[in-house]
């Protein structure tokens, strides 16, 4: 079966890119949508739909965001053999996070830190820049057990009303991997799409789009907010990205339209990539 755009369509049965090999590494940004309690798209029915995603995929970097405390607790206990970061963006377990998992058989962490995107960006559920809601981010500094190759991982959930605060956000993350000495991927959900103002200002700042440079996509370019809807729409904002630095370099990039019995995990589709480095 062919897709719109010309890309054939992904088996459904098959994972996308899986578990990775050698020395590459599996990114995957994912909004799961904060758990409800309530149909039809309560967490209670759409956990073992996320489970059953990340199960076939196994990333070896899973970026969350929306993620309440609970609810991450239940998705690291379906995760087999991962390990997690959580900090709310109210502080503790209070709120929604930007909570970063790693399948611990293959990454050790070495040092991480969590930061909000505002003017203090270290004083817990500070907001400014005309954002309502508290945004912040989780960045983790990781060395890959079978290789000894150090790198960073940037977890973002920028605003979904202020373009000020998106805008800000983005230098804000700029300043902070302008200090990291490793290679750096950025991923998250920064509510615009590429050609945005906020798009570019990463690349032009030397980050690029995995989606853009990597030798294969596995998918169509299906745009990541899905309104709850099991049927992707290609050309209508892939709004989730994973951005690579220089010294990274994308091997495969996919969109993740996994549903079952016309039932989507979330309304958010997932973003992955192959990556190495150089």
């Amino acid at each position: 079966m062919v897709a719109l755009d010309g890309q054939p369509e992904p088996d459904r049965d098959m994972p996308l890119i899986g578990a990775a090999r050698g020395p590459r590494i599996h990114v995957m940004t994912y909004n799961l949508r904060s758990a409800s309690g309530r149909g039809p798209h309560s967490w209670a029915e759409r956990r073992p739909l996320v489970a059953a995603l990340l199960d076939r995929e196994r990333p070896t970097v899973l970026c969350t965001q929306e993620g309440r405390f609970r609810q991450l607790l239940e998705l690291k206990s379906d995760l087999d053999g991962y390990d997690w970061v959580h900090l709310g963006r109210r502080g503790g377990s209070r709120s929604e996070s930007t909570a970063v998992y790693w399948d611990a058989r293959r990454l050790s962490p070495l040092e991480y830190d969590h930061l909000w995107l505002s003017r203090r960006p270290y004083l817990i559920g500070s907001r400014s820049w005309g954002n309502r809601t508290v945004r912040m981010l989780t960045w983790v500094r990781f060395v890959d057990l079978r290789t000894g190759r150090t790198f960073y991982v940037v977890d973002n959930h920028l605003d979904h009303r202020s373009e000020r605060s998106r805008r800000k956000g983005a230098k804000l993350n700029l300043g902070v991997i302008g200090g990291f000495g490793d290679p750096v991927i950025v991923a998250g959900d920064f509510n615009r799409s590429e050609g945005s103002r906020v798009h570019r200002i990463f690349t032009d700042a030397g980050l690029s789009d995995a989606w853009n440079t990597a030798d294969e996509r596995l998918t169509p370019a299906w745009g990541t907010f899905n309104h709850w809807r099991p049927d992707p729409v290609a050309g209508t904002g892939r709004i989730d990205w994973i951005l690579v630095g220089p010294r990274v370099k994308a091997y495969r990039a996919a969109v993740n339209t996994y549903s079952k019995d016309g039932r989507v995990p979330s309304d958010h589709w997932p973003v992955q990539a192959l990556v190495g480095f150089r």
